[in-house]
């Protein structure tokens, strides 16, 4: 009875002594909040809004095309030349002219990517709806004339041109040496690139990738090429030509 009396004594001491120690702050089980995410890089190269309604130019060009070429094509030609542009300085430094001035100083990424951003920029500013559309100045008819013998000549020429560019690329009317004269490219390349065949002032440009005119005239590139003329903008193509003639 005594022995076991005096191991609980023994035990109840024990017990005593023990002091609880607090758990440091910095052994608390963490739960930070997420870190925000990082902010895309700023865009250096702005799409513009297409400067009608996607059915403008109906019936000639569909609304639907209208609606794919400029709002996923011709987007994500702008995207993927910010995303280059946000790892080269050189890129973001420059404008979309600087680049093509000096394009075979680049790859083929700044070359596909922001050849198609001036091309199509370009596109949708010489078409427009009827209302806006014009007609060729006294002086490009005269220059018409000089250098092609007649319209009908040179749009049969401009026509062949696109017809005949193999597989993707882009038909144009240039100023060269205060001249006109019809030139195509292949794939985004233009006349204003310092890597092109033939360089020269575009004035006119049609589109002759399929995306451009599939939906509505399937394989029938020749079709498309001759209606196109009937949304032409000779407003803007004037003014085109009296900037490059100067």
């Amino acid at each position: 009875m005594n022995q076991s009396l005096k191991r609980i004594g023994v035990a109840l001491a024990v017990a005593a002594s023990v002091v609880a120690v607090p758990i440091a702050q910095s052994q608390a089980p963490a739960n930070p909040a997420a870190a925000p995410a990082a902010a895309p890089a700023p865009a250096v190269f702005k799409q513009a809004p297409l400067p009608y309604s996607f059915d403008a130019l109906e019936p000639v060009i569909d609304k639907q095309t209208m609606e794919l070429h400029w709002g996923r094509h011709h987007k994500a030609q702008y995207d993927a030349l910010n995303a280059i542009a946000a790892q080269n300085p050189e890129v973001a430094k420059m404008t979309i002219e600087q680049l093509h001035a000096n394009m075979s100083k680049f790859p083929a990424g700044v070359r596909n990517n922001a050849g198609g951003v001036w091309n199509h920029d370009f596109f949708w500013q010489i078409m427009a709806p009827a209302d806006r559309r014009g007609s060729p100045s006294a002086a490009l008819l005269q220059r018409i004339v000089a250098d092609f013998g007649s319209v009908d000549a040179m749009r049969t020429q401009f026509n062949a041109g696109g017809a005949t560019r193999f597989g993707s690329g882009w038909v144009w009317l240039i100023v060269k040496d205060k001249k006109l004269m019809v030139v195509s490219t292949p794939n985004q390349d233009n006349p204003m690139m310092d890597v092109a065949e033939v360089r020269g002032t575009p004035i006119i440009g049609n589109d002759v990738w399929e995306h451009a005119y599939y939906l509505k005239y399937n394989n029938r590139r020749g079709e498309y090429l001759t209606n196109w003329w009937q949304v032409v903008n000779w407003n803007e193509v004037n003014k085109r030509f009296d900037d490059a003639m100067k």
